[in-house]
């Protein structure tokens, strides 16, 4: 029987898969001006947003931090097949303290769900598992900073879910401004708080658009090892993707439950060159210690 939400046979979700294949083609086809150090143009001319240096340390350094204090113990990093600086980071010269790290390999740049995928074995081996024998782990993008306290909530949920982030305070706490929140996918959540519809990019008239308050995804998920089943019935998206937001759904409509946990706090976003100055500003003096 599957545990239920804050049912004791649930464990914490100690795993993280962060996904760090995608190819940051934003931030390196973006310039904008925007004043860089040299070791940070090559980050971004290398697409590698989660090597970014910032406030003297790789933005990923302060994600795994965050993920630490919030409860994570096992990290499985999603890359490609012949990528080196992260597995050189990470798991040879600055290997992280508090966490112990794995990668996975994704052999092409097939989109969220087929990244998902490539992380199944190392789940399974480090995961913690239920009594059926399911695991439990969080899933998280390499390029945003979620606070600590989203992580934990997550950790301690008791059964799959997502952060919904409330869209205002992302751009009055954090440094996304409102227009690009706005192409955030919004969350449709029952009035006993579970996920009923991923809607991505809704136009101006949708209802949740004229909706008072709009709770928003940033791809901060917790999931069961269910959802890999989900990933791989997927079909291409009109982009030709396998696109995570369609796993979702599939989830739902087997009769998965997924929570929507609310929490009105910032989310840091480096998308592209010009995210790089709010970030050094908010992270001065921070050393992170994953």
């Amino acid at each position: 029987m599957e545990p239920r939400h804050g049912d004791a046979a649930a464990p914490r979700a100690t795993t993280a898969v962060i996904l760090a294949r995608g190819l940051g083609t934003r931030m390196r086809a973006d310039d904008g001006g925007a004043a860089l150090t040299e070791a940070q143009r090559a980050a971004a001319a290398a697409g590698a947003k989660g090597l970014m240096p910032i406030a003297g340390y790789p933005l990923l350094d302060h994600v795994l931090h965050e993920l630490a204090e919030g409860g994570v113990t096992d990290v499985v990093f999603v890359v490609a097949p012949r990528e080196t600086a992260l597995r050189g980071r990470y798991g040879r010269d600055h290997p992280p303290r508090r966490l112990r790290v794995r990668f996975a390999e994704q052999a092409d740049p097939r989109g969220t769900a087929d990244a998902l995928i490539a992380a199944r074995d190392a789940v399974d081996e480090c995961g913690p598992h239920d009594a059926a024998g399911v695991a439990h782990f969080l899933m998280l993008n390499a390029d945003n900073l979620y606070p600590a306290e989203s992580v934990r909530a997550l950790v301690d949920l008791g059964g799959p879910g997502l952060i919904a982030y409330d869209a205002e305070a992302l751009s009055t706490l954090g440094n996304i401004e409102p227009s690009r929140v706005q192409a955030f996918a919004l969350l449709d959540v029952t009035a006993e708080g579970a996920l009923r519809e991923i809607v991505e990019k809704p136009d101006a008239d949708h209802p949740l658009m004229r909706a008072g308050a709009h709770a928003v995804s940033m791809n901060l998920w917790r999931f069961t090892s269910r959802i890999f089943d989900d990933c791989a019935a997927v079909r291409p998206s009109g982009r030709g993707e396998f696109e995570l937001a369609d796993a979702v759904r599939a989830a739902i409509a087997r009769g998965e439950r997924l929570l929507a946990v609310p929490q009105r706090l910032a989310v840091l976003d480096l998308s592209r060159r010009g995210d790089v100055a709010a970030l050094e500003t908010r992270l001065a003096g921070h050393v992170p210690s994953p």
